[in-house]
């Protein structure tokens, strides 16, 4: 089993507070600012993408997929937590089928990961007043870089991974803004039910910020900033 170096950075506080289906996070100086999940879930064409599906498929069992991915989602990610923090163990492993299954067959990818910086970790960014929590900031075959950890069913098309290069480029944001650290790459690694792990490397693009200037803009039109909102 690898062992994992970690750099080390001193980790920021930040408490998180849902108000009204939005998560709002406190930060040092006082400010309240919203998750940057929040910002780009409240856009119209997700939301509207999103409402259609569970007119379609019926409440129930949107429901019920949508909770089954956040349990696979989990749990996964917390086996990858534990193994680059050097603690996994049998007990945390765990008997759950499917969860031991995903994370083994993706476990090659994860090893391409060392020098960790920083895991589960709070940022923002005062000058856009969004802030998060990035899965890992680390090198990824020895290059500094944001990675963010995700399941699913089978691979996604590539047109369905845009927003997640739009909120690990926010990650590199505040990573700059909190650390003074600039990353060369967005890593997003998806490990699948079907056994497959899907990995995409991006450059953090100008674009990806620029979308995600929008996505603020719209949140800000929707939602009083003033309120911290």
């Amino acid at each position: 089993m690898k062992t994992f170096n970690h750099v080390g950075l001193e980790p920021i506080e930040m408490v998180a507070r849902i108000t009204e289906g939005r998560r709002l996070y406190l930060t040092p100086s006082g400010n309240r600012y919203p998750s940057v999940t929040t910002v780009i879930g409240n856009n119209s064409k997700k939301k509207a993408a999103i409402a259609k599906w569970r007119k379609r498929v019926g409440s129930e069992e949107a429901n019920r997929i949508s909770s089954r991915a956040t349990g696979r989602g989990n749990k996964v990610h917390k086996l990858y937590e534990n193994y680059i923090n050097n603690e996994l163990t049998d007990d945390i492993l765990g008997e759950d089928v499917q969860s031991k299954y995903m994370f083994n067959n993706s476990r090659h990818v994860i090893d391409r990961i060392n020098n960790v910086y920083l895991q589960e970790a709070a940022l923002y960014s005062d000058i856009l007043k969004i802030a998060g929590r990035v899965d890992c900031i680390a090198e990824y075959n020895g290059v500094l870089s944001i990675i963010d950890f995700k399941t699913s069913a089978k691979p996604k098309r590539e047109s369905y991974l845009y927003d997640y290069y739009v909120q690990e480029a926010a990650y590199a944001v505040m990573l700059r803004e909190c650390y003074d650290m600039t990353v060369k790459q967005l890593v997003t690694i998806i490990a699948c039910e079907n056994g497959d792990t899907q990995v995409q490397v991006v450059e953090p693009k100008r674009e990806y910020f620029l979308k995600l200037y929008e996505y603020i803009q719209e949140y800000r039109n929707t939602y009083d900033p003033k309120t911290g909102g």
